[in-house]
């Protein structure tokens, strides 16, 4: 899969480093996100810009830590064969403002948020959903906990021990 990065309003990082990372280990748990034609577009933004895309493409006049714009069906993706020109998965835009709070309300490190808002992202791209049902929602979670335990990242479900 290769990553078109733009890195805007976000304080200096690794975060081409990070995505590359995710973008890895995504791949190495969903087959259907193997496939090397693929093309992610990757917006590090500000809470401005993402509530004005939430606005403009979902009806939702609010921030959110990541939006995803898919540009294939999960059908086309399933049977997408390997050779061939690149095909466009589809964008992603995160946050910052958002994003950094969240991880110091959950006491986690800031890359260790973003690591999973773009596993998150490329999740809902390939067509995994957790808003249609319970199952969906455990099965989309299952995954990001797979993808992210291979990074070395701590289960962002589980309940903080006391």
């Amino acid at each position: 899969m290769q990553l078109d990065i733009d890195i805007e309003d976000w304080p200096a990082s690794e975060w081409e480093a990070l995505a590359e990372r995710v973008a890895e280990a995504v791949q190495g748990v969903t087959e259907e996100l193997a496939n090397p034609r693929l093309s992610v577009s990757l917006l590090f933004t500000n809470d401005a810009e993402v509530h004005s895309l939430n606005r403009e493409w979902r009806d939702r006049d609010k921030p959110t830590n990541v939006l995803s714009f898919p540009m294939l069906a999960r059908e086309e993706l399933l049977v997408l064969a390997e050779d061939g020109p690149p095909e466009m998965l589809g964008d992603l835009a995160l946050a910052h403002e958002t994003c950094a709070r969240e991880a110091e309300d959950k006491g986690i490190s800031v890359e260790d948020h973003t690591a999973h808002l773009i596993t998150h992202g490329l999740l809902h791209l390939a067509g995994y959903d957790h808003e249609t049902s319970d199952e969906d929602a455990d099965a989309m979670e299952a995954l990001e906990i797979a993808i992210l335990a291979k990074m070395g990242i701590a289960d962002p479900y589980a309940t903080p021990s006391t």
